[in-house]
């Protein structure tokens, strides 16, 4: 077996905080269209409601997946058409008073706040992140940041303690790792001379990580080290400084982290303002620890 343990290549700092970045970017799906000289361009009329190109645009956004299998020449009509069905009943409900309905009223009021909260996210919150700030951003994160290190390492995987003590004796006599690997490793690297390649923290079980990183180029361990896999024996071959990323490489994920943190602060001032309290005591969430 090889020492991987099931974690992904080790996160830099960007790439940690982007991920609740995306969490909370998620729930902004439904963006409005940008408003053009098209939108109120009239494409059909359903009874004496009008539906416009802006319309099709948002549907576009909105509906967008239902649609993609079709030709892109196709699309829009075929949205068009789902829209002239909305619109047809919808008009229909109006009329049987179907909009009075108070289950019809809370879906209604649910698809209103949430277009407005959108709203509110691409208009108040998105132009915040700008490139001047996130280059600000950058910088002062550059500026307390370490390039992340990856080792490249071999190593002999046997199943007993005294087979790994007689692998480090005959390694110190002079005995080729590589050819030793071959010879007696367990693991899938074996025929491969025990060669893992390249691999970062957080890439392997903790003991075996540990060992490959404390030692020094061209060393290996003088007592076996014991993972859930065996016994293993391991040579670290080299050392490789991964380069900080560029400012490009990380505009988009911090473009999120500022977008998140204008929501959170948006969000957090908006309730503030407002007041908010939570009266069934069975849906308060717990206080955060």
């Amino acid at each position: 077996m090889t020492p991987f343990t099931t974690r992904p290549s080790h996160p830099s700092k960007f790439k940690k905080r982007a991920l609740l970045a995306a969490a909370v970017l998620l729930v902004h799906g439904g963006f409005m269209a940008p408003a053009s000289a098209q939108d109120s361009k009239a494409v059909a009329k359903v009874g004496d409601r009008m539906i416009t190109a802006g319309d099709v645009d948002q549907a576009l956004l909105d509906m967008g997946q239902q649609f993609q299998n079709f030709p892109e020449a196709e699309r829009r009509a075929r949205v068009l058409d789902s829209l002239i069905d909305f619109n047809t009943l919808a008009i229909l409900a109006k009329q049987d008073g179907i909009d009075q309905d108070e289950a019809v009223k809370r879906r209604l009021a649910l698809l209103q706040a949430r277009a407005l909260h959108n709203g509110y996210f691409q208009n108040k919150i998105q132009p915040l992140a700008t490139d001047e700030k996130l280059k600000a951003r950058f910088d002062a994160e550059i500026a307390n940041a370490k390039p992340e290190q990856k080792v490249s390492a071999r190593h002999i995987l046997v199943k007993t303690e005294e087979e790994a003590k007689a692998i480090i004796k005959e390694l110190e006599a002079g005995a080729d790792f590589a050819e030793l690997a071959k010879q007696k490793s367990t693991g899938p690297s074996g025929p491969k001379g025990g060669d893992l390649g390249e691999f970062g923290k957080g890439q392997m079980v903790p003991a075996f990580e540990a060992a490959a990183f404390a030692l020094e180029k061209g060393g290996f361990t003088k007592t076996p080290v014991q993972t859930q896999f065996g016994f293993h024996v391991i040579k670290l071959e080299d050392r490789i400084d991964q380069p900080l990323p560029t400012f490009e490489q990380s505009k988009n994920q911090l473009r999120q982290l500022l977008l998140t943190e204008a929501y959170t602060e948006a969000v957090k001032a908006g309730r503030e303002k407002l007041g908010i309290e939570v009266l069934d005591e069975s849906l308060k969430l717990p206080e955060p620890k």
